[in-house]
């Protein structure tokens, strides 16, 4: 058994399918937590050609010393670009092809990405095998491997294709964020923000004070957001699993980032920047309409600056990023259903005045000409 290191847990409550978060440093090598989820167990790493040399090895290790019957590995290409049928036909592969059994359990090694397809792979072999969550980047580790979203990307919509699929468990192991490039980071501080903006004025706040910390790698600063932002969304998501209501207020610029990213090609921009340049537009749209203040709008709009991200859309015509936000799972009977602020903190959904929209997209820097 490795050295014990600093170690906080928080549970996502969802009744039998209640599972622990683990957040701490070194996690990788933790043998004495993995026993209880692979012991006697086959188990399936899937993980991508970027993050298998760097915890790969470590992390096959530390399960046979946990007790783990046998280890194989898939190795993905990296990048939401190869988030489709072809990259998910892969992984099923691997497990027909290493006899796997409804007994065996996928152990998700990476970012989004990697989590939502390893995720969505384990929900439909044998109709249903488990699975862990071990992300890597700080946008999984805030968000995406927490709340049981798995899935691939479409052509013509992100995320349409998945299922609602809880992982048994998620270890954030903060060390691995020693190796993430800035780029990255800044994508996952666009959920961090996201996540005071909709739920906690003075965790926004907080942020904001100590986003230095953050790009110097601080380990007490990223396992202390770490945590805050699982406890938000672990939160939402015990009171609405599969977002019939409360929890598409996780989606707060969402719905122009995603029209973002599916116009520009999944991967030309990163998830994170996408959601940071759409929470820009989402603000000022609350601003527009009267239910967020000046300041309010100013203060997210600079936290986005402090965070790397991008605040200018790309050139995408008008025409078509409203078709874009057509194709979103949070749109009823053919309207658009936004996430808006009534106040830093204070969250709900509604659908705007296409014509207010549009004039907020061009302010916005939206180019109204093209097509």
């Amino acid at each position: 058994m490795k050295s014990k290191s600093i170690l906080e847990m928080l549970q996502v409550q969802l009744g039998e399918r209640s599972y622990p978060i683990y957040i701490g440093e070194k996690l990788l090598q933790r043998s004495d937590l993995w026993c209880n989820w692979v012991e006697k167990k086959q188990v399936l790493i899937c993980t991508n050609t970027t993050v298998a040399p760097l915890y790969a090895s470590a992390l096959t290790q530390t399960l046979k010393d946990a007790g783990a019957q046998q280890v194989n590995q898939v190795d993905l290409p990296d990048g939401e670009s190869f988030k489709d049928w072809p990259t998910l036909q892969r992984i099923l592969d691997a497990l027909l092809q290493t006899q796997c059994d409804r007994r065996t359990i996928v152990v998700a090694l990476g970012g989004g990405v990697i989590g939502d397809m390893a995720g969505f792979a384990a929900s439909a072999f044998m109709r249903g095998i488990d699975f862990i969550q071990v992300p890597t980047t700080l946008l999984s580790q805030v968000d995406s491997s927490v709340g049981g979203k798995t899935g691939i990307n479409h052509p013509l919509g992100k995320n349409m294709i998945g299922a609602f699929y809880q992982p048994k468990a998620v270890f954030a192991d903060i060390s691995t964020l020693n190796t993430l490039p800035d780029r990255e980071l800044s994508c996952g501080l666009a959920e961090i923000i996201k996540h005071g903006a909709i739920a906690d004025r003075d965790y926004l706040e907080w942020v904001e004070q100590n986003m230095a910390l953050f790009f110097q790698r601080d380990q007490a600063a990223l396992t202390q957001v770490v945590r805050r932002s699982c406890e938000i969304k672990a939160k939402v998501v015990s009171l609405d699993e599969k977002e019939s209501n409360i929890r598409a207020i996780l989606n707060f610029g969402h719905t122009f980032g995603h029209a973002i990213e599916a116009a520009m090609g999944y991967g030309e921009w990163l998830h994170g920047e996408a959601v940071g340049c759409g929470m820009v537009i989402a603000t000022r749209l609350c601003q527009k309409i009267g239910r967020l203040s000046d300041a309010d709008c100013a203060l997210i709009h600079k936290i986005i600056v402090d965070a790397k991200l991008p605040v200018l859309p790309p050139p995408i015509g008008l025409n078509r990023f409203m078709n874009l936000m057509r194709v979103d799972k949070k749109n009823q009977e053919g309207v658009i259903r936004y996430v808006l602020l009534n106040g830093i903190g204070q969250a709900s959904t509604s659908p705007v005045d296409e014509d207010l929209v549009r004039q907020v997209l061009i302010e916005s820097g939206v180019p109204s000409h093209l097509e």
